[in-house]
Parts: structure tokens; sequence; C-alpha cells
């Protein structure tokens, strides 16, 4: 059985501003780099399908990534 009430010692509960503050940084990395190349191409070909096929895939590879941007964010803010 997995005890889920196990405490890390030195570990601070965390506020709402910090998980808001936190949650906002990771969206903004998962979806500006997709939307900015998305737009780009668009505007700047008038191909939208390139566009959305190039913005799709930035952005799933970003969130293949998730993980570990989200780590190294813990990391940096603590």
């Amino acid at each position: 059985m997995i005890n889920l009430d196990k405490k890390i010692p030195n570990q601070e509960t965390p506020t709402l501003s910090n998980i808001l503050w936190k949650s906002s940084i990771l969206a903004l990395i998962f979806t500006i780099p997709a939307l900015v190349i998305f737009l780009g191409i668009y505007y700047g070909t008038g191909n939208l399908i390139v566009g959305a096929i190039l913005g799709f895939g930035v952005h799933f590879a970003t969130l293949a990534f998730s993980g570990r941007i989200s780590k190294w964010l813990v990391k940096f803010q603590n």
C-alpha cells in the first residue's frame, strides 16, 4: 500500500500564487513557440497547411519534453 501522507523534510508547502505562477510559465513555454511558427509561416508565405503542420509538430515536441521542462522550472524557481 502506498502512503501518500509522507512529507519530505525541508519542503515548503505550495501556495496558490506559486502554483499559478509556475503553471502560467509552463503554458507560455508550450504555446508561444508553436504559435510563432504557425503565424510566421502563415503570414510569411500564406500557406495555412504548412504552418499548421509545423506548428502542431513544434507543439507536440514541446509536450514530449514537458516533464523535463517542468522539473527544470521547479529547480530554477527554487
